[in-house]
């Protein structure tokens, strides 16, 4: 793996602890943006498949983002959002949150992401879609009122969080009592990452409807996404990034997919309720 400033490996150094793990991140997606803008990339999760996902009918102009659309899918189909207001904590280029209101039919649908270059290209490449805006904000400093939402989206971003019990606490201020959590991510368990992770969950003013590991489906994604996932990294990152850029695509091999198959990463969606008073 490439090596960073003091020797701590690139990967680990985007997974530091609090505000250095934030600022990090911070300093990446806007470089991953500038990168990949002569592509249509529309997607920056990984992915999930499964056999009912496969049978999945997308639009021609949908298939080439099936393995992400399908994680999109199965957060999403938690619970009903048609004719809900939602947001979307950290929607990258906008790709799920475009398909969400094409195919789901929400009242409104906002997506929210801390990256400028991010938002800037949302608003232009998801302009058509009525109903769906973009906005630029922090996850941890939500910029809306309480209880203006009815569901919202989380999709593999929290991990990138300086303080995750505080964005918890904003999930469940902006949520209406009743309203839904859908959420994706992942821990690593050798670092006490998911001990820490599940106790936060446990102590959010959110009852926990249901949670289950992903790992076997999200893998297959990834395997799925492959091709498409090296040439990218080949193409738009300088060699001496490629390493990193294969973990954060997933690509068979690298640290992430390995740790998704040995159980060293735990993957896992859920649904939450912010409970009536």
């Amino acid at each position: 793996m490439e090596r960073a400033q003091g020797g701590m490996p690139l990967l680990d150094s985007l997974y530091a602890i609090g505000a250095i793990r934030k600022m990090l991140w911070r300093l990446w997606y806007p470089f991953l943006t500038r990168r990949l803008r002569r592509e249509e990339v529309l997607f920056l999760n990984y992915a999930f498949e499964d056999e009912q996902s496969q049978a999945l009918p997308l639009s021609s102009e949908d298939e080439p983002d099936r393995a992400c659309i399908q994680l999109y899918h199965h957060v999403s189909a938690q619970s009903d959002i048609g004719g809900k207001t939602v947001l979307e904590i950290s929607c990258g280029h906008g790709g799920g949150a475009s398909y969400l209101v094409r195919t789901r039919g929400p009242a409104s649908y906002v997506g929210l992401d801390l990256n400028p270059g991010g938002i800037g290209f949302c608003q232009k490449r998801h302009a058509a879609v009525p109903g769906l805006r973009f906005v630029r904000g922090d996850a941890e400093r939500l910029p809306f009122a309480d209880g203006a939402f009815e569901v919202v989206i989380n999709v593999e971003a929290s991990h990138c969080y300086a303080q995750f019990p505080r964005f918890l606490d904003e999930v469940a201020r902006v949520l209406k009592p009743g309203g839904h959590f859908l959420y994706a991510d992942f821990r690593f368990t050798d670092d006490g990452g998911v001990v820490k992770w599940e106790k936060a969950l446990k102590e959010a003013p959110l009852r926990m409807i249901a949670m289950r590991e992903i790992n076997a489906e999200v893998r297959r994604g990834m395997e799925r996404n492959a091709a498409r996932s090296e040439g990218l990294v080949t193409r738009h990152l300088p060699k001496f990034l490629h390493a990193l850029g294969r973990d954060f695509a997933g690509i068979p091999g690298s640290r992430v997919y390995n740790a998704l198959k040995n159980g060293s990463l735990s993957y896992r969606s859920g649904c939450f309720e912010k409970p009536v008073a």
